[in-house]
């Protein structure tokens, strides 16, 4: 298994001297997509209505779940990155941490999970897989992930997804009126011009 994920890498992995504008864009996607996650989620709330706002709080309880998730299993198995075993290319700077699986996929995949599961997000949920493609292949692309960590976050994703989804809707029950409360506190000034919903 291991062999076949190296030579995957190496396969999707940037050559020593790769064309400076896929290089770019190879970055871009892979640092800079993923805060289109707590950006969406944002907007969402400021726009959203209460059943929205809970579809939202659980896609956000979805995402920080799979994170955990992966800290765990980096606590229980650490797998090295492909430079911290001279492996490839590196062209992305990272600490030399346990690469599987991958955050990154994980929180927009677990967020994108969430969200279709629920149809009036659906088309939203769409937009995040279709958009943690690109940032899969980035990642390994510049030499900081192994394809099979890709495929361990989509896992990681899916189960906290569905954690979430059957037995969360406890937490988001407890956690909606506070967090409510904290934005209209925080929001006030801005819900009083009716610049922002309440």
């Amino acid at each position: 298994m291991e062999q076949m994920n190296q030579a995957l890498f190496l396969m999707l992995n940037a050559p020593s001297h790769p064309n400076p504008l896929l290089l770019a864009t190879a970055q871009g996607m892979a640092e800079w997509i993923v805060w289109l996650i707590p950006l969406m989620l944002t907007v969402g709330w400021l726009r959203g209505d209460e059943p929205r706002r809970r579809l939202l709080l659980e896609a956000t309880a979805s995402g920080l779940a799979g994170l955990l998730i992966n800290q765990l299993i980096g606590l229980l198995w650490q797998h090295p990155r492909p430079f911290m075993i001279g492996l490839g290319h590196t062209f992305l700077s990272h600490v030399p941490e346990s690469s599987f699986p991958s955050d990154h996929l994980t929180l927009i995949w677990a967020v994108a999970f969430s969200l279709l599961s629920h149809p009036r997000l659906r088309a939203a949920g769409r937009f995040l897989v279709i958009l943690g493609l690109p940032v899969a292949w980035a990642r390994i692309y510049l030499g900081v992930h192994f394809p099979l960590d890709m495929a361990g976050a989509a896992m990681v994703a899916l189960v906290s997804a569905r954690l979430i989804l059957h037995g969360g809707h406890y937490l988001t029950d407890c956690l909606y009126q506070p967090v409510l409360a904290l934005y209209r506190l925080l929001a006030a000034p801005l819900i009083r011009r009716g610049v922002l919903s309440k």
